[in-house]
């Protein structure tokens, strides 16, 4: 305390610093100079004491000059607290704590935040006078002191409530237990902003439940309902939010109270503030979700549906009013556009689904609103319909333009409910389709545009009702109306009918073939003429359409719509500029379509995705000379389509790879610092494997190095991935070099094994390819792999069960047959487990391999002889031992 006692402000620096902080906060001054100087000043070790002494006693100083004084010390205190000397260290704390009961409400306010921050960094304990400054505060009757402990605690509470429910060394209680009866006292302040604080600082700890809120519970419920009305919004607000956290994680405490408070819910979900009613209708899908009987909400759906509906219609501030004006003509802003993400090519099975909702920018009521409508569809389904579809139809009734917004949320509320009330509106659904479809073309374009995404949440039942009688005319009248839209005049309708028409395409699949060349015809129109955001959305619906029709667009008809202008399009698109990711993402799609067909376009694309590696290789360090900023998702992009080449026209692609440097770009690759890149590039040698290995082999020992080194342990669980794509490419290389993966196999085998015993957590295509490479390498090289087969078959055949039946799983268990013929005592302790493994087989469609696995069998049979065989045979299921049987053992 003394060092800190003894230390001053040198006049010349306050003068200097405050003369700064006053440039500082003028809008007109140069930022980047000030801090430039700023940071200049940190380097000095007390430089945040003048900070904590302009802040907290700048007398004659402005407020704005204190508390960007205090500001500029919560950031420093928040990146450099703990290398602060202790002195200095406590002369700021000391200065802090007179200032909680300044008379400046800002002053106050820029305290708490501060004391937050130390708190977070030097912890509760080091700092004992907080405490009890925060208690004598509480208790001094003074509204100033009062309220700045309020909102400090609020923020200790927000940002590390943990640290109020722990045991203080020297106190007899956790600091929350001496708190928590003065915040709920709080709650009967008749000034606004105390019950605010201090229900905002309870409200942090609904979670964790502390024993303190825990045993206070019927008083803190008590109080909530004392504030259910209170006069100011924020505390209402307040109040809602504390009603649906306590609904998500402890409804219990909520059950006998539970008819007040849904009423109390639904009178707040029309409250005249739109941020209470927004809380307010949080409270219903919390419900649906919570883990008591749905039973209570039900007697409740006359008055519940009607608000949910009312509340879905535009508010006159919807920012959505103003996009909706939105011409075609007006070029899209940078701020426009957002980032767009790409997932790594991924060898492995599960597809992931991507979500279908409507286009969303901020939650609001209305998006709320409609949510609830949701969830309620799919607990109750087909009984929210008697109450809600008169509510629908007389909305869908009303004319005149005034009406326009309930027109609206009537189709928003139909396409909310597709879903879970598809039962009881699956036999009304020609009709319904039918009343949508000229909706398509009404004049407002918030209404055509979400007709199209309620029709898009029909599709999977319109593309189902296809056959049946006059209804095929419907599913093309519907695939018109959005194709219409797509050209529509108007961005928000074009984006919402291009994302309708992809989920269309991903129901109706080939049925959309007959159909390709006036979808191609439309599709093309539109990247004509529309702006750079909703353009990738119509490289999405393309990439979308070459999914779903596959081969079918494999016909010169339809490449020559196609292809021309988006080839153009890249033609354009310089080497840095993002707008090439969705294009590049088209291709990937199309590419996959077409398979052999893309040859004429593959000199093209392989020589573009080439020069795309290299320039964003170059620009990584040397931007300059690249003419543009490096972006890893350029490499990313390129090497999944050279993949997507590679795999489509596998041996022709032999010429182009043998012309070109890819053997070094890749290794490239292979070894580059991120692990995106690292996993393409690893799949990429995979399939290059597959179709031209010839072309690998100058390399190949650096290839397979490389690949060896991704699987070890220190790496795996950070980059899965990538080891996953690793290794299947080595499986790969292996079966094609033979002999040539000697070198790296015993390290290999090492790391696959450690994967397989380990398997508890790891991705499951990770084990399959850890599972199946150990068998191709076993197959291709027996006589390294056998002397160790003891130490790895247990795991290695437990993986072998689960794979499904192709030709991956038979190289695996040709390697297992090579192996046992090497060394067949080395299976003789896991005998169960192997044979389980052959039984795993629905059928070997291979039949060298059946006889090969029929030898071993038959070979083990008559080394155990018949009663122990027998013996392994009684452990196993019936099906298991039918299956052993085909073996004729």
């Amino acid at each position: 305390m003394a060092a800190a006692a003894l230390w001053q402000p040198q006049e010349e620096g306050l003068r200097e610093i405050c003369g700064l902080l006053e440039q500082h906060i003028s809008p007109t001054s140069d930022q980047q100079r000030i801090w430039q100087q700023l940071q200049h000043y940190s380097q000095f070790p007390d430089f945040n004491n003048y900070l904590a002494y302009i802040f907290t006693r700048g007398e004659g100083k402005s407020v704005e000059i204190r508390q960007a004084a205090g500001l500029l010390l919560k950031n420093n205190m928040k990146t450099a607290f703990t290398a602060i000397a202790p002195s200095y260290q406590q002369y700021i704390k000391s200065e802090l704590l007179p200032c909680l009961g300044a008379a400046e409400r800002h002053i106050r306010s820029t305290v708490g935040t501060v004391i937050s921050v130390i708190v977070q960094q030097g912890r509760i304990f080091s700092w004992p006078e907080l405490l009890q400054a925060l208690l004598n505060c509480l208790d001094s009757n003074d509204l100033n002191h009062m309220d700045g402990a309020l909102d400090a605690l609020s923020k200790i509470s927000e940002d590390i409530p943990e640290e109020l429910d722990a045991d203080v060394p020297g106190l007899v209680e956790r600091p929350i237990n001496i708190f928590m009866p003065r915040l709920l006292q709080f709650f009967q302040s008749p000034h606004a902003t105390l019950r605010k604080l201090s229900l905002a600082s309870i409200n942090q700890y609904i979670v964790a439940m502390p024993t303190a809120l825990f045993i206070s519970m019927d008083q803190y419920l008590q109080g909530l309902f004392l504030l259910a009305n209170d006069p100011v919004p924020d505390v209402r607000k307040l109040v809602c939010a504390a009603l649906v956290q306590l609904i998500e994680v402890r409804p219990n405490f909520l059950e006998p109270h539970l008819r007040n408070v849904i009423d109390y819910m639904l009178r707040a979900n029309k409250d005249a503030d739109e941020e209470v009613a927004l809380e307010a209708c949080e409270f219903w899908s919390a419900f649906c979700d919570a883990n008591i009987p749905p039973e209570a909400l039900r007697e409740f759906f006359p008055r519940l549906i009607p608000v949910l509906l009312s509340n879905m219609a535009y508010a006159d501030d919807d920012e959505a009013l103003v996009d909706a004006e939105d011409d075609e003509s007006v070029p899209d802003r940078d701020e426009d556009l957002k980032p767009r993400f790409h997932t790594s090519r991924f060898h492995a099975s599960e597809n992931s689904e991507e979500d279908d909702d409507e286009p969303v920018n901020v939650w609001n009521l209305r998006k709320c609103s409609a949510a609830g409508l949701d969830i309620l569809s799919n607990v109750f389904g087909d009984e929210i319909l008697p109450t809600l579809m008169p509510l629908v139809e007389t909305k869908l009734a009303t004319s005149g333009d005034l009406a326009w917004k309930d027109r609206e949320a009537a189709v928003l509320a139909l396409g909310a409910v597709a879903e879970g009330c598809i039962k009881g509106l699956y036999p009304h659904l020609p009709g319904i389709i039918a009343f949508l479809i000229p909706l398509l073309d009404d004049k407002f374009p918030l209404i055509r545009s979400i007709t199209c995404w309620t029709l898009s949440r029909y599709s999977k039942f319109i593309v189902q009702y296809i056959g049946h009688q006059g209804i095929q005319e419907q599913f093309d009248k519907v695939l018109m109306g959005i194709l219409r839209r797509i050209l529509d005049t108007n961005k928000r309708v074009q984006e919402a009918a291009c994302s309708a028409f992809a989920t269309l395409e991903e129901e109706a699949a080939e049925e959309l073939a007959p159909r390709l060349e006036i979808i191609l015809q439309h599709l093309l129109c539109a990247f004509g003429k529309y702006q750079r955001r909703n353009l990738r959305i119509v490289y999405d619906a393309i990439g979308t359409l070459a999914d779903a029709v596959g081969a079918e667009l494999n016909q010169p008809r339809y490449l020559d719509i196609l292809m021309p202008p988006l080839i153009s399009k890249w033609q354009q698109l310089a080497n840095c500029d993002k707008d090439l990711f969705p294009l590049l993402e088209c291709f990937i799609s199309i590419v996959q379509a077409l398979g052999p067909g893309f040859s004429q376009y593959a000199e093209f694309a392989f020589k573009k995705c080439v020069g795309l590696i290299q320039t964003h290789q170059l620009a990584k360090v040397d931007p300059v000379a690249a003419g543009g900023h490096y972006d890893k998702d350029f490499i990313v992009y390129s090497l999944d389509l050279l993949s997507g080449l590679v795999e489509g026209l596998g041996g022709g692609i032999e010429s182009l790879v043998g012309e070109s440097n890819l053997n070094d770009i890749l290794l490239h690759c292979c070894v580059d610092d991120i692990s995106d890149i690292r996993q393409s590039a690893h799949a990429l040698l995979g399939d290059l494997a597959r179709v031209c290995p010839v072309h690998l082999r100058p390399r190949l020992s650096e290839f397979l190095n490389v690949a060896a080194k991704q699987l070890n342990a220190d790496e795996l669980k950070e980059n899965v991935s990538v080891a996953n794509n690793a290794c299947w490419a080595i499986g790969e290389l292996a079966i094609k070099v033979g002999q040539e993966v000697s070198p790296i196999v015993l390290n290999v085998i090492l790391n696959l094994v450690r994967i397989l015993q380990n398997a508890e957590g790891l991705n499951k295509s990770l084990i399959e390819n850890s599972a199946i490479t150990l068998g191709r390498l076993a197959w291709v090289c027996p006589e390294l792999v056998a002397p160790h087969m003891e130490h790895f078959m247990q795991c290695w055949c437990s993986a072998l069960c689960t794979i499904r039946d192709d030709v991956e799983k038979e190289d695996a268990f040709r390697g297992l047959c090579a192996m046992v013929r090497s060394n067949p005592s080395g299976a003789m302790n896991s005998l169960a487990i192997l044979f389980k493994a052959v039984a795993s087989w629905h059928e070997i469609r291979s039949e060298d391999l059946h006889n090969e696995v029929s030898q071993v069998l038959n070979g083990y049979k008559q080394m155990l002889g018949n009663a122990t065989w027998e013996h392994y045979m009684s452990m196993l299921d019936t099906k298991a031992r039918e299956r052993l049987a085909k073996y004729g053992v």
